[in-house]
């Protein structure tokens, strides 16, 4: 993750639990759909996570996705892949689908559920044979 002096990243950093194997896998998936190398993808367990949120606290950062923009910036949930959507050339459509009034709300309901759950859904769901199939991308190796 690149810095800028006041230690503020210089591209827009991801936060997320990289405890849960739900929340892995979309990192992983992120990766991929990152053409433009807009994003850092930063796990919790990251001692930058507390630096870079310092207003949040470990609760509040396990509760949701978080997006730290240059500018000290930070979206929550829906509004984080709202705004990381409009970055990425293939979730651009999915972003623009949550500037529709009212769309974010009922996104964010939905969040809430799926983040509530998101440890059962993991079970379910989660990474399984998919985390080998779709190993993470090193932007460093494409540039």
């Amino acid at each position: 993750m690149e810095l800028s002096d006041d230690s503020r990243p210089l591209r827009n950093t991801v936060l997320y639990d990289g405890e849960c194997p739900l929340c892995t896998f979309q990192m992983k998936l992120l990766t991929w759909l990152d053409w433009w190398h807009q994003l850092d993808l930063l796990p919790l367990t990251n001692p930058r996570a507390a630096v870079l949120a310092p207003g949040l606290t470990r609760d509040d950062l396990l509760e949701a996705i978080h997006c730290v923009t240059p500018l000290g910036r930070i979206y929550r949930g829906a509004r984080c892949l709202r705004f990381v959507g409009m970055r990425l050339p293939m979730m651009v459509p999915m972003a623009l689908v949550l500037w529709f009034p009212g769309v974010i709300w009922v996104a964010e309901q939905v969040y809430q559920v799926i983040s509530r759950n998101r440890q059962l859904l993991s079970r379910l769901f989660g990474c399984k044979g998919a985390c080998a199939i779709l190993p993470t991308r090193d932007h460093n190796r494409d540039v």
